[in-house]
């Protein structure tokens, strides 16, 4: 597999003879506000530019969405993705918000899905834990991951918006996975427990996850990820994880 870090939560996952643009935020810098209550609000998003040529990032053939938050779902991908493009979404509500954007070739993620003889399976996860839950919890909404699996390939597992708790141990549980990327940015609302994963969540899952490679991505790209790749990689020289973790800077591709 050969997996390419475009921006933000938006990757690139050439994958059993087919290539898959997961969560596309294709929007220009400083295109949308920021994330209102969120830290750094002031601050427009994306906070960088994209990394690729856009014909070069479009040169695929589906598209993932794990969820359909603005930045992993913004207008841009709205308007530059054909409308014919086949789309994986992880239930009916996302289902029916990209099909009224115009795309005709949408699929749920129930069980295992076929794609030209790639098998991709939907987790669960939590976009959050303790009070941002409680407080944020609908505006939130639902979150997934993805797994991808093929004969001739090893077992990718994205997590997707989550923090380590049961969802993400069980994934590792059940399908063994030789690749993680991991959504590690530690975006905040202000005064709130972290969205996504921190440091201390991606060491949690380098010890679950004995035998796996990880890559950090969902990192330096919007207004509340507080987590820099230079701190990620200072923590994971202490902790010992340099060995399997993979900190990505955006165009970074690496093959597996």
């Amino acid at each position: 597999m050969k997996f390419t870090q475009i921006r933000n939560a938006t990757v690139r996952l050439e994958f059993g003879g087919k290539t898959f643009l997961v969560d596309p935020m294709l929007s220009p810098k400083g295109a949308f506000p920021g994330f209102p209550g969120s830290v750094n609000s002031e601050q427009a998003n994306p906070t960088v530019d994209l990394p690729l040529p856009l014909e070069d990032i479009l040169a695929v053939d589906a598209v993932i969405l794990t969820h359909t938050h603005t930045d992993h779902w913004d207008e841009a991908a709205r308007t530059l993705l054909p409308k014919a493009m086949p789309l994986l979404v992880q239930n009916e509500r996302d289902a029916i918000e990209v099909g009224k954007a115009g795309f005709s070739n949408v699929r749920i993620l129930d069980g295992a899905t076929a794609v030209d003889g790639v098998t991709v399976l939907r987790t669960g996860g939590a976009h959050g834990r303790g009070r941002v839950l409680r407080d944020f919890g609908e505006r939130l909404g639902e979150v997934s991951g993805i797994v991808l699996r093929h004969p001739q390939e090893r077992t990718l597992y994205l997590a997707g918006d989550t923090v380590w708790n049961e969802h993400v141990a069980d994934a590792l549980h059940q399908h063994r996975p030789d690749v993680v990327v991991l959504n590690c940015g530690e975006a905040r609302f202000a005064g709130y427990e972290a969205i996504i994963m921190d440091a201390d969540d991606v060491l949690a899952v380098y010890r679950a996850a004995p035998a796996a490679i990880l890559v950090a991505s969902h990192m330096e790209a919007v207004n509340h990820a507080t987590l820099s790749r230079q701190a990620l990689r200072e923590f994971a020289e202490t902790h010992g994880m340099s060995d399997r973790l993979r900190i990505p800077l955006d165009g970074e591709s690496y093959r597996f």
